[in-house]
């Protein structure tokens, strides 16, 4: 397999880039929830099709003023949906670094991994040869490829 990725990340750039992300957590922290996964689900959910349903009643509701219930806090709806607006912006920026610091991080671990798998591979045909220092090393290695079958679990139970 060709290497596709090769970098290293100065020690001071990864400080900075972590110090700078700290600093924006920091700054939008007192504006930010955190919902918890009931919550998620509970809640009506605005995608594309239900915020353009949002833009054209908050038109209606400013053309319409007396068909609003007396319930609805226009005022508040405004504030809502300019903070859909902002938070969106900041949100689409923060997907693009998540989406390549993920890509990033998928192919060097790829990587790695399969370096890692050659060896292991070289390090298991040098067992069953009895190259001197192999078989320990197989044996630690190994541990990573035992499946967990039901079998398995039930003979340990078993046998215990």
């Amino acid at each position: 397999m060709e290497n596709q990725i090769s970098i290293q990340i100065p020690a001071e750039v990864l400080a900075e880039a972590a110090q700078k992300l700290d600093e924006v957590n920091a700054l939008l922290n007192p504006f930010l929830v955190a919902l918890t996964p009931e919550e998620r689900k509970r809640l009506p959910k605005m995608g594309e099709d239900n915020l353009m349903f949002v833009e054209k009643s908050t038109e209606y509701i400013k053309s319409h003023p007396a068909l609003v219930p007396a319930f609805v806090d226009t005022a508040e709806l405004d504030i809502d949906l300019k903070a859909v607006y902002d938070i969106t912006t900041l949100a689409r920026i923060a997907e693009r670094l998540c989406m390549s610091l993920n890509d990033t991080m998928m192919l060097a671990g790829s990587e790695a991994y399969t370096a890692a798998l050659s060896f292991y591979n070289s390090v298991k045909v040098a067992a069953k040869r009895n190259v001197k220092g192999a078989e320990p090393v197989h044996n630690d290695l190994k541990k990573r490829f035992v499946k967990n079958s039901p079998r398995a679990s039930k003979s340990k139970t078993t046998n215990a």
